[in-house]
């Protein structure tokens, strides 16, 4: 169908005389990675605007179940892609050494010297973003057979965070995958209160701006979790660190350390993940989607995201191969073609905002957020 062209299953009496669901909407945000695969033109909406005063409710289940058992039924030897990667556990060691070389070497510089606030940005925010993903990975254990090297690992990779996270993130992140846009249990979603405050372009700034706080604080507001003995050597091992940092060689590297992390989830090229990855875009209804672009290559392949949710059993180095695996299932979905342009368009665009999100209603989840040390696999 061109741009032109009318959907006739649409009710245009709705619409005060437009002739096409494209009037007055900027150009679709998303590509098709395979144009030949997929049946959308990409050229003209598949429907009118979302409601911007709510979230999109659905009755449908999440997709990744289906398409991961569709995938399963196609293609068998998708399980041998399957397991942990030991490459990850070195990269670690090396961002984080690299992390606490360059807080050490800046404890001389000037806090609010360009050569400080350069730094912190773009080294030390690509960087503490790459652990960051480090940890997500770990979470799903996939840098080692056993949970307890893998929980282990995660806390070693939060160190140069600043903030001890790795052991509560955990929790939070398998539910996110197991209860995917069910409104109360997953964490990942804005709440009412933040639609009501920030459904504006000033709002849609200041989330961008300060994003990492509200994935950090949001959690706690709104399901609280058991604490394990986990967050407690988590807690203790970063202020072991943090205070041995200070002691020996003042506090500039540690507010490094920190204005990285800040950096990493602010307007950070990298950063823009959080919001390609389940807001909804081009009228549609897909509530995850997938970027291939460079950036990946700091990322742990965050990018390959519907792959990621289909698989989580499917370490960061495969999920290109997994990809080229099933192209009929991956290359038909829309993706996002640049990270920073995600969160330029998030800002400009008045049809994508904190309310683009898809939501369900709560079923069957449990009464507070925890792990279970004996089934900790990756869902």
């Amino acid at each position: 169908m061109s741009s032109s062209s009318p959907n006739h299953n649409v009710d245009y009496s709705l619409f005060g005389g437009a002739e096409s669901l494209n009037e007055g909407r900027s150009p679709r945000r998303t590509v098709a990675p395979n144009a030949a695969l997929s049946k959308d033109s990409r050229k003209s909406y598949p429907g009118p605007p979302q409601d911007p005063q709510d979230f999109l409710w659905l009755m449908t289940e999440e997709p990744h179940r289906t398409r991961r058992m569709a995938i399963m039924k196609a293609h068998p030897e998708v399980t041998k892609l399957m397991g942990h990667e030991p490459l990850t556990k070195y990269i670690v060691f090396g961002v984080v050494a690299l992390q606490i070389g360059i807080a050490i070497a800046l404890r001389h510089t000037r806090l609010l010297s360009p050569l400080f606030i350069l730094s912190a940005y773009a080294i030390g925010g690509t960087a503490n973003h790459n652990l960051f993903l480090a940890i997500h990975e770990i979470t799903h254990n996939l840098a080692f057979k056993g949970i307890a090297p893998n929980k282990l690992l995660a806390i070693f990779a939060n160190l140069p965070i600043g903030i001890p996270y790795s052991a509560a993130f955990k929790g939070y992140h398998i539910e996110h995958h197991k209860f995917l846009g069910q409104d109360g249990i997953d964490t990942d979603l804005p709440s009412r209160l933040e639609l009501l405050v920030l459904n504006n372009v000033l709002g849609k700034v200041f989330f961008a701006t300060f994003q990492i706080l509200f994935y950090a604080l949001r959690p706690g507001f709104i399901r609280m979790q058991k604490l394990t003995k986990w967050h407690f050597y988590n807690l203790v091992a970063q202020l072991i660190f943090d205070v041995l940092l200070i002691k020996t060689f003042g506090v500039k590297p540690f507010v490094y350390l920190v204005a990285s992390s800040f950096f990493a989830g602010s307007l950070h090229p990298c950063a823009g993940h959080f919001i390609a990855e389940h807001y909804l875009w081009d009228g549609l209804e897909q509530e995850t989607y997938s970027y291939y672009g460079p950036l990946n290559v700091l990322a742990y392949n965050v990018g390959y995201h519907n792959e990621h949710h289909d698989f989580p059993s499917v370490a960061w180095t495969k999920l290109p191969a997994l990809r080229a695996l099933a192209p009929e299932f991956y290359d038909v979905l829309p993706s996002h073609p640049s990270w920073p342009m995600v969160i330029y368009n998030f800002i400009r665009d008045p049809e994508v905002g904190i309310f683009a999100r898809a939501k369900r209603l709560p079923k069957g989840a449990p009464k507070c957020a925890k792990e279970d040390d004996d089934s900790e696999k990756s869902d």
